[in-house]
């Protein structure tokens, strides 16, 4: 076998290879012995008819077809290979000649990942918030907790807001009570904002037993986006009573005996929590600078199905779970289709430039993920998800994500590397030292290498399948 390369772009080549008849023999015999189990000739028991008797009864045309078909992916695979190419999905295939008992020549034309030059990046600097927590923010967490703590009780009077109400919903669309459209007994805490617009006006000023009715448009369901008469009956109204804020109040709500010793262990996990807002934001500011020094070509082919998978996953994933259509969606955010029609190109470009820059520092820097950093990686990805480290990680084997998830780890800890070297300011002009804060530059790193991933690793999944 012979092949040669022809570059059409910085992301596209041509393969030309040329086989050699007798290299399709393995090929050809498999042909044979597949049609032979297939088609029944009289006087010839079934898989026992010579090749003869096939090439005369259903044509040499059909048997060097199913040869060429078996044999070509093991031809291109090993022109990919001799090239040294790192192919991006499936290519275009295109058999130039092929002539029975001579040669079998063909074309495949294919993505390939884009040469990266990373220059120096020790000189990055960014700026991120500073960790200050006030006063207001430790007491506005205190009341948090001291609202989970609410008791109610019946009251016989208006409801008002802060109120607990007990309703019975009826929604008509067209005059018609939608089947999904009835709900009894539902608790409801009045100024909240969690059910319909307009239902806490349509309440307030009623008292058991009272009832309202009000237009609405609809936020879930088989109505969803569309305007609704809304029935709205009371049954009954609870205040909520608030525990004061002392000594029994911390025993009560945590591990601790007094207030103050509740205050500070809320002030020091406020810290916490922006300390990794901190090093996330250090990540990604530092990733932005970094992509702006390096110049990234994208396959087109490939960025064109990046598009449609972030697209395909926010219609069907994520607003379907919502209730909600693209086109309601875009109305809530108060974006034109063109807008984001815009941002998801922008962000499918971004997605593939970190890919590929984050992939070449893991080359160029040698990184290694050990079997400890997949675990906790893995660890991490399965409470995200909701699934307990075990059933995530059988899921994970038996879709054959393994190799995905090193690339995640992989990716952060090359990010990592770059913010290391980065100069690091906080809004007050100190320096940050992310140092301090390992567990969550590691975390967000992996997070920023993560959010930005891209189709270009399940397209290779797929041309090494």
């Amino acid at each position: 076998m012979k092949s040669a390369v022809e570059t059409l772009n910085p992301t596209r080549v041509r393969l030309t290879v040329e086989v050699p008849f007798e290299e399709l023999k393995d090929s050809l015999d498999a042909a044979y012995k597949k049609i032979n189990q297939q088609v029944t000739v009289k006087g010839f028991r079934k898989g026992k008819i010579p090749a003869r008797v096939i090439d005369q009864r259903f044509g040499r045309g059909a048997v060097l077809e199913e040869a060429v078909n078996d044999a070509l992916p093991k031809f291109y695979t090993d022109a990919v290979n001799e090239a040294e190419l790192n192919p991006l999905g499936q290519p275009e295939v295109d058999i130039t000649e092929l002539k029975d008992g001579e040669t079998l020549n063909f074309t495949a034309e294919v993505d390939v990942r884009p040469t990266v030059e990373i220059p120096d990046y020790s000189g990055i600097e960014v700026e991120v918030d500073a960790v200050d927590v006030s006063d207001e923010d430790v007491e506005k967490s205190v009341e948090q907790l001291r609202e989970r703590f609410a008791s109610t009780s019946p009251v016989e009077r208006a409801a008002a807001d802060g109120d607990v109400v007990t309703l019975d919903l009826k929604a008509k669309v067209d005059g018609e009570v939608l089947e999904d459209g009835v709900a009894d007994g539902v608790s409801y805490t009045i100024g909240s904002g969690e059910l319909l617009e307009g239902i806490d006006d349509a309440v307030k000023g009623l008292e058991a037993g009272g009832e309202a009715t009000f237009t609405s448009e609809l936020k879930g369901g088989s109505a969803a986006g569309k305007e609704a008469e809304v029935t709205v009956k009371v049954s009954q109204v609870a205040a909520r009573e608030l525990p004061e804020l002392d000594d029994d109040f911390a025993q009560l709500a945590s591990e601790f005996d007094t207030l103050e010793e509740l205050r500070a262990d809320s002030r020091k996990r406020l810290a916490n929590m922006k300390q990794y807002d901190q090093a996330t934001q250090a990540q990604e500011r530092v990733l932005d600078k970094l992509l702006d020094l390096v110049e990234v070509p994208v396959p087109e082919k490939l960025l064109e199905d990046e598009i449609n998978t972030r697209k395909h996953n926010l219609e069907h994933h994520q607003l379907g779970q919502m209730g909600l259509d693209l086109e309601k969606y875009l109305e809530l955010q108060g974006k034109t289709a063109e807008e984001f029609e815009t941002e998801t190109r922008e962000a499918a470009v971004k997605g593939i430039k970190t890919q590929f820059v984050l992939d070449e520092l893991v080359k160029q820097e040698k990184l290694n993920v050990s079997q400890e950093e997949l675990t906790e990686h893995l660890m991490r990805r399965a409470a995200s998800s909701g699934m307990s480290p075990d059933q995530f990680a059988q899921a994970v084997v038996e879709q054959g994500q393994v190799p995905l998830l090193v690339g995640e780890v992989a990716r952060g800890k090359a990010l990592a590397a770059v913010v290391e070297k980065a100069t690091v300011k906080d809004t007050n002009g100190e320096i940050v030292d992310l140092d301090d804060e390992e567990d969550e530059e590691t975390e967000a790193a992996e997070a920023a290498a993560e959010s930005t991933e891209s189709g270009d690793e399940k397209a290779e999944e797929k041309t090494e399948g």
